[in-house]
């Protein structure tokens, strides 16, 4: 019997195919985009804006649909990934290889393991700080925080209403709020 031989990041560059993800050594096919997930990721992306405008004090990078080289093995697609720029203060080019400050994930239906358990896993081995799943479907947000090794949860939340929850402090977020009836209903106000 063959061993398994491990994809790396130059496999996944040389993919004729699109929307793969190379995670812990396989190449692994990305959902297909649906406008609930597509609407959540710009309304977070918009809700976050305060973040990125500001210069390195306070300052964020931050990118949906970004590749993250982890190792040679492991370089996933996250729907949403932050770093603090005092940490990178020069604007990013190309795969990141700089681990994120800050990492988003927004569930597709039949995909669920790989944001609840498979990047959970790999995010805490690599020691990300931040890591929030959302679910459009059910409309709901937890964030994690690394605490030693472990994730704690920090932040969780269920919206049944545009109006519940208007200005959630979460971490690394928390000095000003993020509009969840807006990320989740599209809500202007």
């Amino acid at each position: 019997m063959e061993a398994l031989k491990l994809k790396t990041v130059d496999d996944l560059l040389a993919a004729s195919v699109e929307r793969i993800e190379l995670m812990n050594g396989e190449l692994i096919k990305r959902p297909m985009a649906r406008s609930e997930h597509a609407l959540v990721q710009s309304g977070l992306s918009d809700e976050t804006l305060p973040f990125k405008r500001k210069s390195s004090s306070g300052g964020w990078w931050i990118m949906t649909e970004i590749s993250v080289r982890y190792t040679e093995n492991h370089c996933p697609t996250h729907d949403l990934a932050g770093w603090r720029k005092e940490r990178v203060p020069a604007r990013p080019t190309g795969i990141m290889e700089t681990l994120p400050d800050w990492v988003c994930e927004i569930t597709s239906p039949g995909h669920e393991r790989k944001d609840l358990f498979t990047n959970f896993m790999a995010l805490q081995r690599y020691q990300v700080p931040f890591y929030w799943v959302i679910s459009p479907e059910d409309r709901t947000l937890i964030a994690y925080q690394l605490v030693g090794e472990h994730y704690h949860v920090v932040f969780s939340v269920e919206c049944a209403t545009a109006e519940q929850v208007k200005a959630a402090r979460i971490p690394p977020f928390e000095e000003s709020g993020i509009d969840l009836g807006y990320v989740f209903f599209g809500n202007h106000e």
